[in-house]
């Protein structure tokens, strides 16, 4: 028998953005790209999961122009030609399959190790040469570094929309660059870059009008945010409703369509006192749509269960708990990332009640690309 699903499936229209469903894939690094080019499995892989019904692909992060941006091997570029014609590629492939798919543009910041990519000598970069609060690690960016960053990521905008892609996802996530200049722990900058929240915003703002700027007024920009950080589960960027709506609005106002609002758990309130998750906060305080994340269809905490040295019992949401947050109109898109990667087929066998035949997610499931 199958579920009723309810919203899950109706179709999503915002601006030129026609989604068939509310379901995405959420980018999830892979390091099969020898070269930083995506070739023919890459293809495969989101080919597959449109082919399975997700209305929108998020891509893995790609990294920018600039010589610091990745941290990781064989992380794809959206960069230089022959990285770009392997993504013209994955456009057309999601789109034969009826799915819609947005970059996602990535430059690591200070996560980055000198030795990683092609430009092994760069080190990292960063708004105060910090990795975390107190851990120092790479280079200073200098207001000229700020605005060749500023120029990479609008380039990469460009190209995506000349490729065909359906629009863009910023990372501003997860304490990567552009986080690393919103948190206050990683920002000590004492110019027009850091201090107030509204200057740690600066160079966020600076990217999404460059790229707002070049792909014009209908092109639709996702910026991904979290409060956690890789450096630090704990982190929180804002400490309540009021500060999280200071935040946003300057982010709307320089040119964002959709906030894609990152927790661990989807149903984890964020403030005392409501329901809401982040992303239902987001939606109510920004009047913009917004996509949840964190853990559906999930049998185990992948953070604590895959990296971190000490697991974590985590009680686990349903999929009629989504559903019914959902309904609610708490958010408008949610995004499913490791049970996607187990299963190609995942949305098709819960939409049909085939939950039997669903794979739990595995750690091993990383080490391939299917």
């Amino acid at each position: 028998m199958s579920m009723n699903l309810g919203p899950l499936f109706e179709p999503f229209e915002t601006g030129s953005l026609k989604l068939r469903n509310r379901v995405a894939m959420a980018p999830m690094t892979r390091n099969f790209s020898p070269g930083s080019v995506p070739g023919e499995n890459v293809v495969e892989y989101y080919r597959r999961r449109a082919e399975g019904g997700v209305g929108l692909l998020i891509t893995e992060g790609t990294t920018v122009n600039h010589a610091a941006a990745n941290g990781y091997p064989d992380v794809p570029a959206f960069h230089g030609l022959k990285s770009l014609e392997g993504w013209k590629k994955v456009v057309d492939a999601v789109h034969g399959a009826g799915g819609a798919i947005f970059p996602q543009l990535w430059h690591v910041g200070s996560v980055r190790k000198e030795g990683t990519g092609p430009d092994a000598s760069v080190p990292g970069y960063s708004p105060s040469g910090l990795f975390a609060p107190g851990k120092a690690n790479g280079k200073v960016m200098s207001r000229e570094d700020i605005a060749d960053v500023v120029k990479a990521f609008a380039d990469a905008a460009q190209d995506a929309q000349a490729l065909g892609f359906d629009g863009v996802e910023i990372h501003g996530a997860h304490g990567y660059l552009i986080d690393q200049f919103f948190w206050e722990g990683t920002n000590q900058r004492d110019d027009e870059y850091g201090g107030t929240m509204a200057n740690r915003q600066r160079f966020a703002i600076e990217i999404i009008e460059a790229i707002r700027q070049r792909v014009g007024p209908d092109f639709p920009i996702m910026l991904r945010f979290s409060q956690w950080k890789q450096q630090d589960y704990e982190a929180r960027l804002v400490q309540s409703p009021e500060e999280l709506e200071a935040f946003l609005l300057p982010l709307v106002e320089a040119g964002v369509d959709i906030f894609h609002a990152s927790t661990r758990r989807f149903w984890e309130p964020e403030f005392e006192g409501s329901s809401l998750n982040l992303a239902g906060w987001t939606q109510k305080l920004s009047g913009k749509p917004t996509m949840s994340v964190g853990s559906v269809g999930l049998t185990e905490d992948f953070i604590s269960g895959t990296f971190a040295s000490k697991k974590e019992a985590v009680e686990q949401a349903g999929i009629d708990e989504l559903v019914e947050r959902m309904n609610h109109g708490e958010f408008d898109l949610i995004a499913v990332g490791r049970a996607l990667l187990q299963d190609p087929e995942w949305l098709v066998k819960v939409k049909e009640g085939r939950i039997a035949e669903v794979e739990a997610f595995a750690k091993k499931s990383l080490m391939k690309l299917y």
